[in-house]
């Protein structure tokens, strides 16, 4: 496959790239170009923190993927992938970041707090300002005084990118143009050229997509995510509003069922196998696995 024929933010795919430990120096180099740190504030290291350990942060919707590591700084970093509007994002950034935030044990003092830090990577237009890349914090609104550096939420919106010459392109447009694709053959090879980090995250997806499991879960994914912006354009036209949550979480169920049958029927996986390939949480095991039993599909 060419890189211009799939989507580098889909879910399974980023997760390959940027969430491993032997990949790491990517996600370094994309952090730091998102956080602007040069020189000695550079983050040198990140510890990937294992998301089935809190459910609120893993609901397994197809739109969306964490990627949640504690950085060398000490500062908490939750990279967001969102590929579709809800209509909720500036609440359910708050949230997160908040849930990420509170992680004092009994007996800590609140000095031990650390900056928590949210990257939201959306594939929509969510804001009023032109500008692809904003950053948000907590100021006094009449002087402008920042209260505290803990908070920072950023927001990388890619339909905002506007292509222009690699050399032309700083460090941070160099890997909003790696996630547009908007790039030809010829200066996508220029732009691995010119960020090392590009290239190996590049040469990853090529690994991703010569693996049958990893680009049929790809796939899916992206299958997925058609079969519900077309289930919420019937939805518009025919005005079946009501419903609609209980409706798309069956829908939801239903599909990994069929997901879960096709990687045992045809990869010859174990259930439980097939549920960690799909990344189904400890605690929804028991019920798919009655239901597979059951032949609920």
């Amino acid at each position: 496959m060419n890189r211009q024929d799939y989507n580098p933010l889909n879910d399974y795919l980023f997760k390959f790239v940027f969430g491993k430990e032997e990949r790491k120096r990517i996600t370094l180099s994309f952090l730091n170009a998102v956080l602007g740190r040069e020189g000695r504030d550079e983050l040198t290291d990140i510890t990937f923190v294992d998301r089935e350990l809190d459910p609120n942060f893993d609901d397994g919707k197809q739109s969306r993927l964490d990627v949640y590591g504690i950085a060398s700084d000490g500062s908490k970093i939750n990279i967001e992938v969102q590929l579709v509007n809800y209509g909720d994002m500036q609440k359910r950034t708050l949230y997160y970041w908040a849930r990420m935030y509170q992680s004092l044990r009994k007996g800590e003092e609140y000095e031990n707090l650390t900056p928590s830090i949210t990257i939201n990577l959306l594939n929509f237009r969510l804001l009023p300002q032109e500008c692809p890349h904003n950053v948000y914090g907590l100021y006094d609104i009449a002087s402008g005084h920042r209260l505290t550096e803990d908070l920072e939420i950023h927001f990388l919106e890619i339909p905002k990118f506007q292509v222009k010459s690699v050399k032309e392109m700083k460090r941070l447009e160099k890997w909003m143009a790696y996630f547009s694709n908007q790039l030809n053959e010829k200066e996508t090879e220029e732009l691995a050229m010119s960020e090392a980090a590009i290239n190996e995250a590049i040469q990853a997806e090529h690994v991703f997509m010569q693996s049958e499991v990893e680009r049929w879960q790809y796939e899916q994914r992206e299958k997925a995510l058609r079969d519900y912006i077309s289930g919420m354009r019937h939805a518009r036209r025919t005005g079946l509003a009501e419903g609609r949550a209980e409706g798309r979480a069956e829908g939801a169920e239903q599909a990994m069922l069929q997901s879960l049958r096709h990687l045992m029927e045809e990869l010859s996986l174990s259930p439980e196998r097939a549920m960690d390939v799909l990344h189904i949480p400890a605690a929804e095991r028991e019920r798919y696995l009655a239901r597979l039993e059951n032949n609920c599909i």
